[in-house]
């Protein structure tokens, strides 16, 4: 039915209910004998109620709303229209009829008009969803959601705006003393979480909803225990604040994942100081194929940049960040260039025909245990390729450049963690001796990369397992890659230059307890389904990573996520010598080699090159 004729056919039944309410109101006030003498009054009354109050109904929308989804706004709106109608209608027969409305009649005559006019709208939602439900008949999930409170609330009603197709809710879970037997849209809270077993073998529970934006990765842990304990499928809300940021719709009702067992607070953004350098600007991003560089540009697209350059290597994932921008963004001026950051004079030309004004540098050999057997290639592609990026930035008129870079560069024990140690300095080196602003922000993992634990994991449990786990005692720092990237674009704002931010990396997390939870989410149980066997450490690792050297310690900034290291000296010269030597010789030095030129700057770097020369052969 078209707007139009939708709000003629309300206007009729508006029409007869207003008249309704007029003759009822006085009905009741005269106790069902209306005196002659009332009866031009009575007339006047019915025809300014029917010429003022559809005026009003329109003014307040009552006529281009969607009442099957009807709540407190649009019960407000009534009463709002009703209420000018009513007034209208007594002023205007005070002034034309011979006797005034009593005063009664008048609000009993606001009264019937919010119960027929509010019925009339109210009762279309009902019926819908008896309608459906029906219809659906005995085919529907049954649904327990934790949670009795603001997120429960919208896990309802998200329920009941898809007619129950995902599911009819039978009650809440609520830990409050205070909620225990109290109910929420008709629906009983049927005991704390200790009852969760005994509440879905009652009432046949066929899914869970967790519906609590608070809770803490244990709590989100020990429900996917008892669910798995229980026999039933785990579903999750997100947080309310990412629902009313905008981050996520209420809709988002999905499978429980990893990341929720973290426990990681929303990353909460000055949006002002992140828009003023990102806005109108030229921004480049390497490695923006990447996990990380990829979540960079969807972040920065955001601040309407006057032009955003995709810099990458692989022509794929470069293609697909590329459409994904301009699809989801379609005012974005987006620039891809296919190019190698070693090639230094490429990088010259994209930086000379681009003249860039912030650049985020998070292109980068990252796979610890590749690095380990390709040593040259990984300071080639870190340290050379960044030294070929900042002095190109500095030369362009870049004002803010910062490199991404990863806790394994503290004390590092792998080739890939000293590479990026040796990038810290260069653009801590280049800060000194340029007006651009040169930073590096340290961070541990990110769930969901593509070097991530967790894409393996998954492979691992589909064949069936086992899932290999190095060593039982092997802890890491994790974050997700949408706080991480935000997080760096946070920090640029805040650089002053030569600074090495932290990233609050919150507690560290046992990688075996990130399989077992994994395995728990599949529907499988740790240990029975899915075996978990410990192969030992590899070349590179080490049991747990850091993000501060001895030397450093920190110092709080605005952001209370974000930390900044005090700065290490630099001998400015021996960096220039290795990186040249590496310029000179890179792809004809061995191994051992290479090491030794790397302990010439980071001597807390110990490896030995013998291992390295074997794994070589």
């Amino acid at each position: 039915m078209t707007y139009r004729r939708r709000a003629v056919s309300l206007a009729i039944v508006d029409i007869l209910l207003i008249n309704l309410a007029v003759f009822g109101s006085f009905y009741l006030r005269f106790e069902g004998n209306i005196p002659s003498l009332y009866f031009p009054t009575y007339y006047r009354a019915a025809a300014a109620a029917t010429v003022l109050f559809l005026p009003s109904f329109y003014y307040f929308g009552l006529y281009k709303r969607i009442w099957q989804y009807a709540s407190i706004g649009e019960l407000l709106s009534i009463l709002y229209a009703v209420s000018i109608g009513t007034g209208g209608t007594a002023i205007v027969v005070y002034l034309i009829a011979p006797y005034r409305v009593p005063h009664k009649a008048t609000i009993l005559l606001w009264l019937l008009s919010v119960i027929l006019i509010g019925g009339s709208r109210f009762i279309w939602r009902v019926l819908q969803e008896q309608v459906f439900l029906t219809k659906s008949g005995a085919v529907q999930k049954r649904v327990l959601i934790v949670g009795a409170g603001d997120a429960g609330a919208l896990a309802v009603r998200e329920l009941r705006n898809r007619n129950y197709r995902d599911g009819r809710p039978v009650g809440f879970i609520d830990d409050a003393p205070g909620k225990q037997k109290l109910q929420l849209f008709g629906l009983p809270v049927l005991g704390t979480r200790k009852d969760i077993v005994r509440v879905v073998k009652g009432h046949n529970v066929d899914e869970v909803i967790i519906a609590m934006p608070s809770a803490a990765s244990e709590s989100v842990r020990e429900l996917v225990w008892l669910c798995e304990k229980s026999g039933v499928t785990m579903k999750i809300l997100p947080g309310v604040y990412d629902i009313l940021s905008g981050n996520v719709e209420v809709k988002s009702i999905r499978e429980v994942q990893v990341e929720d067992l973290l426990g990681r607070e929303p990353v909460v953004l000055n949006l002002e100081e992140i828009a003023g350098y990102l806005r109108d600007q030229v921004v480049l991003v390497t490695g923006a194929g990447g996990s990380i560089g990829s979540e960079i540009c969807r972040q920065i697209a955001n601040f309407s940049p006057k032009r955003l350059v995709l810099v990458g290597h692989g022509e794929n994932s470069i293609f697909d960040i590329e459409q994904e921008l301009l699809d989801t963004f379609p005012a974005l001026e987006a620039e891809a260039e296919i190019a190698d950051i070693k090639d230094r004079t490429r990088m010259d030309l994209i930086f000379n025909t681009h003249r860039p004004k912030v650049v985020f540098h998070a292109a980068a050999h990252k796979h610890v245990p590749l690095m380990e057997r390709n040593p040259a290639e990984a300071v080639k592609n870190n340290v050379l390729g960044t030294k070929n990026l900042a002095e190109a930035a500095a030369a362009n008129g870049v004002k803010t450049f910062v490199l991404i870079s990863t806790d394994k560069a503290v004390n590092p024990t792998s080739v890939m963690g000293a590479s990026k140690r040796l990038a810290e300095m260069v653009v801590q080196s280049m800060d000194k001796v340029s007006d651009t602003k040169f930073v590096a922000v340290r961070f541990g993992n990110v769930l969901g990369s593509r070097g991530s634990v967790i894409p393996t994991f998954k492979r691992q449990i589909a064949k069936g397992g086992p899932v290999t786990v190095t060593h039982p005692e092997m802890v890491r720092y994790f974050m997700t890659i949408p706080e991480a990237a935000q997080l760096v674009i946070q920090a640029g704002a805040m650089a002053a230059g030569g600074e090495i931010f932290i990233l609050d990396m919150g507690k560290p997390v046992k990688i075996v307890d990130l399989a077992t939870d994994l395995i728990r989410l599949s529907g499988l149980e740790p240990g029975k389904d899915v075996k978990i066997k410990f192969t030992g450490i590899r070349a590179g690792e080490k049991l747990y990573e850091e993000l501060l050297t001895s030397e450093e310690g920190t110092a709080s900034t605005k952001h209370r996520r974000i930390f900044v290291a005090k700065p290490n000296s630099i001998d400015a010269q021996k960096l220039e010598g290795m990186i040249q030597t590496m310029r000179d010789y890179g792809s004809t030095l061995s191994p051992a080699e290479v090491i030794e030129l790397i302990q010439t700057l980071v001597p807390n770097f110990r490896q030995r090159a013998s291992r390295l020369v074997a794994a070589n052969h």
